[in-house]
């Protein structure tokens, strides 16, 4: 996956918290499995949430978010990551530029429906509106805040704890998969999920291959999604960038997880996210299609 090297980076997309201590976060994750434990909280989150306005919740919650010590500092963001052929060589900037293809590709779908969010970077652990969070909470958005929170370690994670194979476009696979959850969120789609109910036909599950085979729908349009110039940011795409998202993908399902990282039985009645084949069949069925409305997990029997 390459960026097109003279582009111009938008870093208002993310918020750099990394600077500013860690606050008193707890791992949220169940043992630092992230992606797969922070889910019930933000279920909670999304079915409890009142009617506030989106734009002032957002607005306040970056300061209000805040554990003791931290600071949001994007200054240095912001002059590290200017271009593509930044991107193109460290990861963070190249997280800004997914970032901001990702959002302009929904707002492109969605039109006024769709509502920019930020990710948050932080290192360590911070605060959010969904409650403490540490880097083994792993990525995840929090509907009571309208962010997405996000320790760049989690990649790192992927290849030596999960033996993901890894890569730049897996790291987009990750950051598209959240921004899908956003989308959830302002479609109304996350309040069809009753918080707590887990198994392989759950709701919870149905909204994680959701995002998943939303994800693939970015990524058919991700090397023709245009930035404020007109050009795609996004300028190259191989079959290995797919084939590392979807060994990624496979590496987070619920059975995978639940026996070569947990050591035990697979049980399907914990399932939250689906399975390795779930996960990576929704993928593609995004991104096969470039359709989001082809990724309705709730409308079919059989997922």
């Amino acid at each position: 996956m390459r960026y097109r090297d003279d582009a111009s980076l938008d870093p208002g997309g993310v918020q750099d918290r990394r600077g500013g201590g860690g606050g008193r976060a707890v791992a949220l994750g169940g043992g630092g499995l992230g992606i797969v434990g922070v889910l019930v909280l933000v279920l909670l989150q999304v079915l409890g949430g009142g009617g506030a306005d989106p734009g002032a919740q957002r607005a306040g919650s970056v300061l209000d978010g805040l554990g003791p010590g931290q600071v949001v500092d994007d200054s240095q963001l912001a002059a590290s990551c200017r271009t593509g052929a930044d991107a193109n060589a460290r990861r963070e900037c190249a997280v800004v530029a997914d970032i901001e293809s990702i959002q302009d590709y929904w707002g492109g779908v969605l039109g006024s429906a769709y509502v920019p969010t930020s990710t948050v970077y932080f290192s360590g652990g911070t605060q959010t509106g969904c409650g403490a969070a540490s880097s083994g909470t792993g990525p995840f958005y929090c509907p009571a805040d309208e962010l997405v929170y996000l320790d760049l370690s989690f990649f790192d994670d992927l290849t030596s704890r999960f033996g993901a194979q890894g890569g730049t476009f897996v790291d987009a696979y990750v950051v598209a998969h959240e921004y899908g959850h956003h989308v959830q969120h302002l479609l109304g789609t996350a309040g069809r999920v009753q918080a707590g109910v887990t198994g392989p036909d759950s709701g919870s599950v149905r909204l994680e291959l959701q995002a998943d085979c939303y994800a693939g729908a970015w990524a058919n349009h991700a090397t023709t999604v245009p930035d404020d110039s007109g050009a795609p940011l996004i300028e190259e795409l191989t079959q290995d960038d797919v084939a590392r998202a979807l060994d990624a993908a496979g590496r987070i399902g619920d059975d995978f997880i639940q026996s070569e990282l947990g050591g035990g039985p697979v049980d399907e009645s914990a399932f939250s996210h689906g399975s390795s084949e779930q996960r990576q069949r929704w993928f593609t069925t995004g991104l096969r299609t470039g359709d989001p409305a082809q990724c309705d997990t709730f409308a079919v029997q059989d997922l």
